[in-house]
């Protein structure tokens, strides 16, 4: 039984983070397929130039939403049950981390959109707001200064998933935040940064397109 809903809490949390808000709000607002416009991503900074910084902002919204309720639902869905694997107890927090990656991941490849996403920052970060709200605060407020200054919000993105792994560290060591949370950043900061990849290139090389 338990490991149904461990299932349950990975199926559900990669279905909600397929839900490919960026594609759909730009379809209802311009009639446009976004995945045909700017960088071919389905995020809310593609949404941005493409169509405009409040549908941007609307899209961040949504899709950071979708994120945090897979994560609060693997809360729901475990509850106190521990799932033993070898010697390993997983409990509700791990159940966390499984729903935050998958939910990242639908974002990123989504089933509703032929496995055309977004990059997952916004879900990322989402996740971490039901994870650790104090963190998610903390990077977002790295996010929004460095893209600011430097109109890049790739620059922003990354430079703020590595504050929230920064943070995580002495938190993590001194305050007892569970180390499967520092994993989890770990693992989704290495992706995210694979995501911009071309981001980064065009960074280095000084052609790396404007938020506005």
């Amino acid at each position: 039984m338990i490991i149904a809903r461990f299932i349950a809490v990975v199926v559900i949390a990669y279905l909600l983070g397929s839900i490919p808000f960026g594609l759909i709000i730009s379809k209802l607002k311009a009639g446009i397929d976004l995945r045909e416009h700017g960088s071919g991503k389905t995020g809310a900074t593609n949404v941005m130039r493409t169509i405009g910084t409040k549908i941007g902002v609307l899209t961040i919204f949504l899709d950071g939403l979708k994120a945090g309720m897979a994560v609060h639902l693997a809360e729901v869905i475990i509850g106190s049950g521990i799932l033993i694997v070898g010697s390993v107890p997983l409990n509700w927090q791990v159940a966390q981390v499984m729903a935050a990656m998958a939910a990242v991941a639908g974002h990123n490849w989504p089933v509703f959109a032929r496995f055309k996403g977004g990059r997952g920052v916004a879900a990322y970060f989402g996740t971490l707001f039901v994870i650790c709200p104090p963190v998610a605060i903390f990077g977002t407020e790295v996010i929004a200064i460095s893209a600011l200054h430097s109109r890049h919000m790739s620059l922003g993105s990354i430079l703020g998933a590595l504050a929230v792994w920064c943070l995580l560290v002495p938190l993590t060591i001194s305050y007892n935040s569970p180390p499967v949370y520092l994993v989890y950043s770990s693992a989704a900061i290495a992706l995210l940064v694979y995501q911009h990849r071309d981001n980064v290139k065009r960074l280095q090389q000084g052609t790396e397109r404007s938020l506005w």
